[in-house]
């Protein structure tokens, strides 16, 4: 009785030092609750604008035309410019501050497949030059700049930019600049993205870049498993960025967070921070379910993703950067994710990619710091990490908690410069990260105990009894 008691006594004491040994954080989901659907009170229909809808008759100036008409309503209130069913062809158009764009059912806004109507803009600060070639990159199909209140959204209408005209040129290397994502918005706040299909982008999907209060919610966005850049959604030195409700399957990253490339990331200087990813599902054969960089030389920190189910796809998790990026990735935390047939379930690489040019400084390294990754349950898993940091500049304080895997191979673990805790990780955790996170390490995890007390997840109950166990 007595030793059942003391047994008892010791799991409470454990669990009130988990409790203790960190401040206590409050992450707030209500970012995510943000939505600016509001009524707008003019609406006007692109057919108002003479635009047909029969997918072969190109209607930019039809978008062009509306939305200039509804500017004079941005400051009443804002417009609603209505898509309805249909195949409407464009080249690329520009939104406006206080506008809705509304793609009804079946209405489908079709990119064009001449690159002429794609214009070609001027590479981003923060990356010196365009991210496939020198010089400037084709404007996205729907583009918007310095604006506010921005909402893309319908009743399940889909924005198909029909990519494959564009992946030939890749292909072929007969690019004369990078190719336009479907949706950038640059310089803007108060944006809403939900309810819609992408479909083949030419690039990425969905890049808000410089961006703050973003959400993008109850979206699918679909491309072949082996189409080239395809990632799905990208936020790139923007703050306050949720993404939920999605499904994503594309030939890239299904989200990749970013923040500039190389000399030209450091002197912009703008991070991405507070990102939060909930309940995404996906799938990519080539790529990651959730990848930070490679571009990430304003520094990435504050991105939290729960919820979260990858399958046939070669990696869950991954950190990409190099010498010469600088930057910092930290305070990134991952949990409650399911793996299904995934090649490596988390991968950290320190010497990934190119760069922009001859002008950066290889001793600009960056620092890696504060990865908790925690109730983790895979299923066929070929490796449980390839975890490569850079020689002279370990990845640190990197946190495995609750992580069950049925791995395949014989070498389940690969480290190397890297250091950091685990606790009830099978496969059992690399050497590096052997040292155990309970009691003496809690502190360096992050949000790691504050979790703990928050949350209500599936795998809470057997962590407490192994963890107890543990103890007799």
């Amino acid at each position: 009785m007595a030793k059942h008691f003391l047994l008892q006594l010791v799991g409470v004491l454990l669990v009130l030092t988990l409790i203790s040994c960190g401040p206590w954080r409050v992450w707030s989901s209500s970012l995510c609750k943000q939505t600016n659907l509001e009524v707008r009170p003019h609406s006007v229909s692109i057919t108002e604008f003479g635009a047909v809808g029969d997918g072969v008759t190109l209607n930019t100036k039809a978008f062009q035309n509306a939305i200039f008409y509804l500017n004079s309503f941005a400051d009443k209130g804002g417009a609603k410019l209505f898509v309805p069913a249909g195949r409407w062809l464009t080249g690329s158009f520009d939104l406006i501050s206080h506008l809705t764009l509304w793609l009804d059912k079946d209405a489908v806004i079709l990119g064009s497949t001449n690159p002429d109507d794609w214009p070609v803009v001027d590479p981003l600060p923060s990356y010196g030059r365009g991210r496939e070639l020198p010089g400037g990159r084709h404007k996205s199909l729907i583009y918007g700049q310095d604006l506010t209140d921005v909402v893309i959204t319908g009743n399940n209408g889909t924005i198909d930019g029909q990519g494959s005209i564009w992946w030939s040129l890749f292909r072929n290397k007969t690019l004369d600049y990078t190719r336009p994502h479907l949706v950038e918005l640059m310089n803007s706040a108060g944006v809403l993205i939900s309810n819609l299909t992408f479909l083949d982008s030419p690039f990425w999907n969905i890049h808000p870049v410089y961006c703050s209060q973003v959400t993008v919610k109850k979206v699918k966005i679909l491309a072949p498993l082996d189409s080239p850049n395809t990632d799905g959604i990208d936020p790139d030195s923007s703050d306050n960025v949720c993404i939920e409700d999605c499904y994503i399957s594309t030939g890239d990253d299904l989200i990749a967070i970013k923040s500039g490339w190389d000399e030209y990331g450091i002197a912009f200087g703008r991070p991405s921070t507070n990102i939060i990813i909930n309940r995404l599902t996906g799938r990519t054969a080539t790529s990651a379910g959730i990848a930070i960089g490679s571009e990430m030389s304003g520094g990435v920190s504050e991105v939290h993703a729960q919820d979260i189910r990858f399958f046939d796809s070669y990696s869950a998790i991954r950190i990409k950067t190099s010498p010469g990026r600088g930057g910092y990735v930290r305070n990134v935390f991952v949990s409650n994710m399911t793996l299904e047939n995934v090649d490596i379930a988390i991968r950290f690489t320190g010497t990934y990619g190119d760069h922009p040019d001859d002008k950066f400084d290889p001793n600009a390294l960056p620092l890696i710091e504060k990865i908790t990754i925690k109730d983790v349950i895979g299923q066929n898993i070929k490796r449980a990490g390839l975890l490569e940091g850079i020689e002279g500049d370990n990845f640190v304080n990197i946190c495995l908690s609750n992580i069950i895997l049925n791995v395949s191979s014989s070498y389940s673990w690969n480290c190397s410069n890297v250091q950091g805790y685990s606790d009830f990780v099978s496969p059992e955790a690399c050497k590096p990260l052997k040292e155990r996170i309970f009691p003496e390490h809690c502190s360096d995890c992050y949000n790691l105990s504050n979790h703990l007390q928050s949350s209500n997840n599936q795998t809470r109950g057997a962590w407490l009894l192994s963890c107890r166990t543990n103890f007799r």
